[in-house]
């Protein structure tokens, strides 16, 4: 029997991965994509496109086919500019409600949602599913809006509106990647780094977390949560790792938070002239200043999610930076 998908995000770097890896599993894949959207990243897979967006609810209406097995909610705005707030928000919360009500009106199976492990806010107890929740750091969009987004599917799981589970990726990694870690590995390339953040955090690799979604489809029970993570580093560690492929100078030790956050309260007010989204934000300086560490127990004990060594992602990521021309 043939089941069939819904993806949004499938033009983005964890989404394209996770509509690649059900037609491998021979899926029949529909996928949401704005008019403005390339499909470069979906490559040869063979998916069903519905212009669309996560604001429109007519769009997904039309988009979502009748009595789908699964609706992938993947597409996310992982902006850490101030300015962007306000989109951010429309997209990541006020886009998974109107998800949410398309999907149930279609009769959608179940509702896998993407979600991050700073939806906990950054703290520094080792994560769980089962670890309180901090709001210290809601300041940045990015977490409060992540974690907003995913209340609302665990509220409609919890309500009995629709069957959902909800996966949290750590710092991902891998081919296809290009506004993400992929960001710091062009700066160390172009030996434009402002310098080393003194936080770290688990990897993940893009294809474990991809196959990761689509055992929780099978397997999750509903209202579930799963971690993602993966081997630990700190930030100068995996800079080290980039430097070292890259034959680029890389700082020997992590810069001072207060120093990176100067940086980056400079280089928000050159933006605020220029309009043009600095490198090195606040927010970015508050996310890589703590250490964020999470437990992948559940995952790999349910989903049979693998962790990869870091080497290896930072590897292929690298790889597929230099293929594609994103590196000089």
């Amino acid at each position: 029997m043939t089941h069939t998908a819904f993806v949004t995000g499938a033009t983005g770097f964890v989404g394209s991965h996770v509509a690649r890896e059900l037609h491998q599993q021979g899926w029949t894949v529909h996928v949401l994509a704005r008019a403005t959207s390339s499909l470069d990243e979906l490559g040869d897979t063979p998916v069903t496109v519905h212009a669309g967006d996560v604001n429109d609810p007519a769009s997904l209406r039309a988009a979502i086919p009748r009595d789908a097995d699964a609706v992938f909610h993947v597409a996310a705005s992982t902006n850490l500019w101030s300015k962007n707030n306000a989109q951010q928000s429309q997209v990541n919360v006020e886009g998974t409600r109107n998800l949410l009500a398309a999907a149930k009106s279609a009769g959608a199976g179940r509702f896998i949602h993407t979600s991050s492990f700073v939806a906990w806010g950054l703290q520094d107890a080792v994560l769980t599913e089962e670890s309180p929740r901090s709001d210290a750091t809601d300041w940045i969009n990015y977490i409060r809006t992540k974690h907003l987004s995913e209340r609302l599917v665990l509220e409609a799981a919890a309500g009995g509106a629709i069957d959902a589970v909800v996966l949290n990726p750590g710092n991902v990694l891998g081919p296809g990647d290009r506004r993400n870690w992929s960001r710091l590995f062009r700066m160390v390339s172009e030996q434009a780094l402002p310098g080393a953040p003194a936080g770290g955090g688990n990897f993940c690799d893009v294809r474990e977390v991809a196959r990761a979604h689509v055992c929780a489809w099978h397997r999750g029970p509903t209202g579930h949560r799963y971690l993602l993570g993966g081997e630990y580093a700190t930030y100068l560690q995996v800079i080290e790792i980039a430097g070292e492929l890259l034959q680029a100078p890389v700082p020997k030790k992590p810069t001072p938070t207060w120093i990176m956050t100067i940086v980056a309260r400079l280089q928000s007010a050159l933006a605020a002239v220029t309009g043009k989204e600095p490198d090195l934000t606040p927010e970015a300086a508050a996310i890589t200043a703590h250490s964020i560490r999470c437990e992948s127990a559940k995952a790999q004990r349910e989903l049979d999610y693998r962790t990869v060594p870091l080497r290896e992602m930072v590897v292929d990521t690298v790889e597929w930076m230099t293929t594609t021309g994103l590196l000089r």
